[in-house]
């Protein structure tokens, strides 16, 4: 038994004495008879012993008192209920029940409850600085945007939470206007925060909307940074359902908020399936999709979790966070080029994977283009044919590619590398009992060498944010979305499918910018936005199907099969042939040999959709 278990057991043993002995003083108006004090004592021995063994039978003493609620006062209930019944049966059986007064057995009770419950609760309110008098630091006047159940249940938890206290509610519904919610009440509609933020000097407002459209969520956004405040968000809904964080859990606005992206509907089954007591490898694992990718397998408990990585430093932290974070699961951290065949079948070979998945590419466009473009190539292209015939020779179930939207009708190398590695996995399926599934989609948010950490450090430094062009749009996704549809396409390949990802509309790259300005606390006037022009490669928009391409609906609402033409094996032989030439083609004879490889590729960027 703990010390603190043992403290509880006094503190209630005390209680159960102090509430026998004053409710013989109630009795008697504070003015007991010798006789019945003599009882009192004599009594009390008996009754003590079956109380506190009643607490410990009803879990009394498991429980934390920091966190005391509802439940635990119904436990003492039934606790003391339960003892208000056997005392008095171990007294008649006893012989003693003519000593004690009938007033005492319903009284003790009573008082009881009161003491033993009011004391948990005044911890937890001390604890949670309810009591003002213990109190340091005077709470943060705001304003909370929304006064539905999220609302609700945000004022529930920052009741005790002596940071911030809630000084009014605004929601657009007018019959909620003047209503309370715990207390506090709803003063008008949103677009009046300006308003009764200076009424109320406030700086700060929580938007509690979580549920509400990426519309709804923009727009109480913007009323709040024009009025100049400090805005604030609880976790969304389904971060709250899974245990993950508490409503609490305030954080400033990120961009995820503003997608408006539905949650992902996983096949759990057939992920256990796929990925349970496994050997699972991941190449680029030192990467944004990559480490994202181990994170979520390794709550399918694989046997093992075998990540490859040529950037030495990204996969030591990889195997720093995984020491802390999945101790129970065993990771194999392998340093290697995806384009070294001997290092790459040496793993294969020695672990045996039974699933691959290949995130291991160069992807930044403009660096790609000229000067690095035929390593490129032979990164994305070669690499994506090492691994894969190594899975072949591995007897590997499955082969996960992560393909881009850049590989349809591509402009640049980058893309045109991502399709040809597409067309090495299409034509490999051919002859194997590897089953190869290539995954598109467009741009992650945050991931490495994105435009989100670019325009996060300009803001940071107070330079002005660049775009390229005023018109140009991009598809986006959370990285925890990306990698759990790779995963869902993974359970629902059979060999040479291309998914492509539903990324919802597309985003035009000027309103990131300003949404950015306006989540870091400025204004446009304060970060101005430069257009620099196109750069090279680089298309006005993105396409997630080729011209030619038929689209075929999956189980799955966000994923849909893209139906391309794969080529033969005297093509993939001769492809093998030209990335394995020891000189190194020029830029122009590079571009001209694409052409021939993949038709489509046009090094001209289109600048409309419907040219």
């Amino acid at each position: 038994m703990s010390h603190r278990s043992f403290l509880v057991i006094l503190h209630d043993a005390v209680a159960a004495i102090l509430a026998w002995c004053i409710a013989y003083l109630l009795r008697f108006n504070f003015d007991i008879p010798p006789y019945w004090g003599k009882g009192m004592v004599d009594t009390l021995w008996l009754v003590l012993p079956i109380q506190i063994a009643t607490f410990w039978i009803y879990g009394l003493y498991r429980g934390m008192w920091r966190f005391a609620s509802i439940p635990d006062l119904k436990r003492i209930l039934l606790a003391v209920g339960l003892s208000s019944l056997l005392v008095p049966t171990a007294l008649f059986m006893s012989h003693r029940l003519s000593e004690t007064p009938r007033a005492v057995l319903v009284l003790s009770p009573l008082l009881l409850v009161l003491l033993m419950g009011g004391s948990r609760f005044l911890y937890r309110s001390f604890k949670d600085g309810h009591i003002l008098l213990f109190r340091t630091v005077e709470p943060i006047p705001v304003i909370v945007m929304g006064a539905g159940s999220a609302a609700s249940m945000l004022l529930r938890d920052l009741s005790g939470n002596s940071a911030w206290r809630v000084v009014g509610l605004l929601d657009d519904e007018i019959k909620k206007k003047g209503r309370q919610i715990c207390g506090v009440t709803v003063l008008g509609p949103l677009k009046d925060v300006g308003k009764y933020a200076r009424r109320l000097d406030v700086t700060q407002v929580i938007i509690a909307m979580p549920s509400a459209s990426a519309g709804v969520r923009r727009r109480a956004l913007e009323l709040a940074t024009d009025a100049d405040l400090s805005v604030y968000t609880v976790p969304g809904f389904d971060d709250l359902f899974s245990g993950k964080v508490s409503i609490s859990q305030i954080r400033k606005v990120e961009l995820d908020d503003l997608l408006g992206r539905e949650p992902i509907s996983l096949d759990i089954g057939g992920l256990h399936d796929l990925l349970k007591g496994k050997v699972v490898m991941v190449t680029g694992a030192g990467g944004s999709i990559g480490s994202e990718l181990c994170r979520q397998i390794a709550a399918f408990e694989p046997s093992h979790l075998v990540m490859l990585e040529l950037n030495e430093f990204a996969i030591y932290k990889l195997e720093q966070e995984f020491s802390e974070s999945h101790p129970g699961i065993s990771i194999i951290c392998a340093i290697g080029d995806v384009k070294d065949s001997a290092r790459v079948s040496e793993i294969m070979l020695r672990f045996l994977p039974k699933v691959v998945f290949h995130a291991a590419a160069y992807k930044h466009v403009p660096m790609l283009e000229t000067i690095n473009a035929w390593e490129a190539i032979r990164n994305n292209v070669l690499g994506t044919y090492t691994i894969a015939k190594a899975s072949i020779d591995a007897k590997a179930e499955k082969f996960v590619l992560i393909s881009t939207d850049k590989a349809v009708n591509p402009t640049n190398v980058m893309g045109t590398s991502k399709r040809l590695a597409e067309m090495v996995c299409q034509t490999l399926q051919k002859n194997s009992n590897t089953r190869f599934t290539m995954v598109r989609f467009g741009n992650v948010l945050g991931s490495n060498g994105s435009v989100i950490p670019k325009f996060r450090e300009q803001i940071a430094r107070g330079k002005p944010v660049t775009v390229t062009h005023p018109e140009i749009i991009r598809y986006f996704m959370s990285i925890t979305e990306a990698a759990q549809l790779v995963l869902q396409a993974g359970v629902m390949g059979r060999g040479g499918e291309i998914f492509v990802l539903d990324m919802g509309k597309p985003i035009k790259i000027l309103d990131l910018a300003r949404d950015m300005i306006r989540l870091s606390g400025f204004h446009e006037d304060e970060i101005k936005i430069e257009f620099t022009g196109l750069r090279p490669g680089e298309k006005l928009f993105e396409e997630l199907l080729a011209d030619g391409e038929l689209t075929e609906r999956t189980p799955h609402p966000k994923l849909r099969i893209a139906k391309a033409l794969a080529m033969d094996e005297r093509w993939l032989e001769d492809l093998l042939n030209w990335l394995n030439q020891q000189i190194i083609p020029e830029y122009e004879t590079l571009r001209i040999a694409l052409q021939y490889w993949v038709p489509e590729y046009s090094p001209t960027a289109r600048s409309h959709p419907n040219n």
